[in-house]
């Protein structure tokens, strides 16, 4: 097993990370912050003997991706923010025709083209499904390359543990950071076996058909009930969080690039005597409400940030239920909020208690 750090750009550990992982199909289109990621697999992808082709849009990459992962291949695209919306058709049928595949979201500024600069602002495409229809995606928001590595590797594995498609929401900032980071886990050699793809008829009796409609009303309603089966399990079992301080008054709760700030803000705020921890949501789909049901008992007061107008803060609040305040510090736009502002504002927004 390979324990020697290297120093990677954050975009290229990713790409790095799916090869591992057994991935030998690379569909995309470029647009910035993301676009090392795919750079780096046009590369890597032909020492492997697998495939990477540019598609002519991002429509014509996601729906590549669902031609490929019908077929029982890992395969994976990436995009940023606008991208990410074009593709949202095809993740639709994606998740209705259950096959797995793993989508990077390397997020910028918006609303429209916005800016190339860092941004949380596609939490809510990301986590409360982006496309028509009564689906989730599997959703991992790392804080460090280190996290980009470690995660993408696992979104791999549990895309094919419950044939759904699995997200890595970064933002610019973590995608083009340079970090070291452990390639510790040993490349995937053999993928388990599909049954369900369609790689023709071999010794069963019947085809295996892959498709995402259902003209009888009765026929779509029972196929969504599955899928809400699917979707209890993920949440029961797929919930990743990280819990610093728990017998904090306070907590502060954050993910992704905005997590690390907060750290520092929170070591800040401990130094002058606040009682203060931090909630950080790994999977922010299935969202870890548990994380919150461990600190209830002592938790006065949540204070969210993030790099947005307001929108993790929506599920604070459900995890919450009304028993203790909220509060919200975002910075929008591509502006990221500093450490020793973050600090500032949660003690604005705590009034001076300690």
């Amino acid at each position: 097993m390979n324990m020697e750090k290297t120093l990677m750009k954050g975009n290229e550990a990713i790409g790095e990370a799916a090869i591992r992982a057994g991935c030998r199909f690379f569909f995309g289109y470029p647009i910035t912050p993301q676009n090392e990621l795919p750079e780096y697999m046009s590369r890597r992808l032909l020492e492997v003997d697998g495939t990477f082709i540019q598609a002519e849009s991002e429509v014509s990459a996601i729906n590549m991706v669902y031609g490929a992962a019908g077929a029982g291949a890992r395969v994976m695209t990436s995009s940023s923010s606008p991208g990410i919306s074009l593709k949202q058709e095809g993740i639709s049928y994606i998740a209705g025709a259950e096959v797995p595949c793993v989508i990077a979201n390397i997020v910028r500024g918006g609303p429209g083209l916005g800016s190339i600069q860092p941004a949380q602002s596609d939490y809510f495409q990301s986590t409360k499904a982006g496309g028509h229809g009564d689906y989730f995606v599997i959703t991992y928001a790392p804080a460090s390359v280190q996290e980009l590595v470690d995660l993408t590797m696992d979104a791999f594995e549990v895309a094919d543990k419950y044939r759904n498609p699995a997200m890595i929401f970064g933002d610019g900032i973590l995608g083009q950071m340079m970090e070291p980071v452990e390639l510790s886990k040993d490349p995937v050699e053999q993928l388990p076996e599909k049954e369900w793809a369609t790689t023709g008829m071999g010794d069963r009796t019947s085809s295996n058909i892959i498709n995402s409609l259902a003209l009888q009303a009765e026929k779509l309603e029972d196929h969504n009930l599955k899928l809400k089966e699917k979707y209890d399990q993920i949440q029961a079992n797929e919930t990743r969080y990280e819990i610093l301080h728990e017998d904090a008054e306070y907590f502060v709760v954050a993910y992704g690039t905005t997590s690390r700030a907060c750290k520092n803000a929170i070591n800040q705020l401990r130094e002058k005597g606040y009682n203060i921890g931090l909630i950080r949501p790994i999977s922010i789909w299935p969202f870890p409400f548990e994380a919150f049901e461990k600190v209830a008992g002592n938790a006065k007061e949540y204070i969210t940030v993030e790099m947005n107008l307001g929108q993790m803060v929506e599920d604070v609040k459900l995890a919450v239920n009304g028993a203790a305040p909220v509060k919200f510090y975002g910075r929008t736009g591509g502006v990221v909020p500093t450490p020793s502002e973050i600090a500032k504002e949660i003690e604005r927004l705590l009034g001076g208690d300690q």
